[in-house]
């Protein structure tokens, strides 16, 4: 009940920005088409569907002169319509980096955002969903993105720890190895905490949202299990394995006899508070540089170093689709991809080109 409340409350909050950008920055259609796909689509992601759009709508009154006397909440649906992909195309462009505006609209000389392909192929996508959505309504009949094409996508490499690697990364939680002083100070009082999250994220593969999430009644150590909430609200059983076990059972002891935690969260923050994602990122980004220096790692790429071991132990793709919780198995075969580095270098040692004499 009480992990029900966490995300309930997630989405109270979502809905809070939303309608906050919704009054002070969109047209009033915006509300419409929010309103419109509210039944198909998570809070989370329609929080970015409107700040991407805001973006959109604040480069249309300062970037293209017809629309300079306007404000955003003043463009029409026949602006957006009768836009050329010329147009669009400066938009895309103008995503590669502009200056940050602040929350009040006004632009900041310091700050500076950029977007890679992937960043900019999203916000396209936000614009073409609300045009595409208003087609469908008969509101308008024409889509000036149509004939814009998306960014190219460069496939990144998959990035994971390699066996030694998630060694040292236990180490280094254990023991403080490498840590600072000031960084050993904190350490001391959260290793038994820290060493139960990397635990649990490279032994089951949870997204950081979903461990954030975690409540102590979701822990069943009878059965090795847990439950977690996937992306869309399901409620899902997971198990640990008994190494992972004794991480989580450690914690979970000082944990139950903490008397001054504000919350049933299983993973408390030092202010006794239910932890964050971004206090999660910032603990794995502490650990991560001693344990694989030339790496950049994230709670991600845990979830992507237990896919690939999953993967090299099961050789069973669906069974790691369903165990990370991915709807598309094209998901998980990036997975495989990973893989497939591992054959390509056994395959660099398995010719000789002279022979030892």
């Amino acid at each position: 009940m009480a992990t029900k409340t966490y995300f309930s409350q997630r989405d109270v909050n979502n809905n809070a920005k939303i309608n906050e950008i919704l009054d002070e920055f969109l047209p009033e259609y915006c509300q419409e088409y929010i309103l419109g796909i509210s039944d198909t689509t998570t809070t989370l992601t329609r929080l970015g569907y409107v700040r991407d759009l805001k973006l959109f709508f604040h480069f249309l009154t300062t970037n293209i002169s017809r629309f300079k006397d306007k404000t955003s909440k003043d463009i029409t649906l026949a602006d957006v319509e009768n836009l050329s992909p010329f147009e669009i195309e400066k938009y895309m462009h103008f995503l590669t980096s502009y200056q940050k505006a602040t929350p009040s609209g006004q632009l900041t000389k310091t700050v500076i955002e950029t977007n890679a392909e992937r960043a900019r192929s999203r916000k396209l996508s936000a614009l073409r969903s609300m045009i595409k959505y208003f087609i469908k309504k008969n509101v308008i009949n024409v889509d000036p993105t149509r004939s814009v094409n998306s960014p190219k996508i460069r496939e990144k490499e998959i990035v994971r720890l390699d066996v030694d690697e998630v060694k040292k990364m236990f180490d280094t939680v254990d023991n403080g190895a490498g840590l600072s002083k000031h960084q050993l100070a904190y350490q001391e009082n959260t290793k038994v905490r820290d060493l139960a999250i990397v635990g649990l994220l490279l032994g089951t593969g949870i997204r950081v949202s979903e461990l954030v999430g975690i409540d102590m009644d979701d822990v069943d150590f009878d059965n090795l299990s847990f439950v977690v909430t996937r992306k869309g609200g399901a409620r899902v059983i997971l198990y640990f394995s008994e190494e992972v076990a004794g991480m989580l059972y450690d914690y979970f002891h000082l944990r139950k006899n903490n008397k001054r935690a504000e919350t049933n969260a299983l993973f408390l923050s030092l202010q006794n508070k239910r932890i964050t994602t971004r206090a999660v990122e910032n603990l794995i980004k502490k650990y991560s540089p001693i344990a694989a220096p030339l790496k950049k790692i994230s709670p991600h790429k845990l979830r992507s170093t237990y896919g690939t071991q999953l993967y090299k132990s099961t050789r069973d793709i669906y069974v790691v689709a369903d165990v990370l919780g991915h709807k598309d198995v094209n998901t998980t075969k990036k997975h495989y991809a990973a893989v497939t580095d591992d054959i390509r270098r056994k395959a660099s040692t398995a010719v000789k080109l002279r022979d030892d004499d």
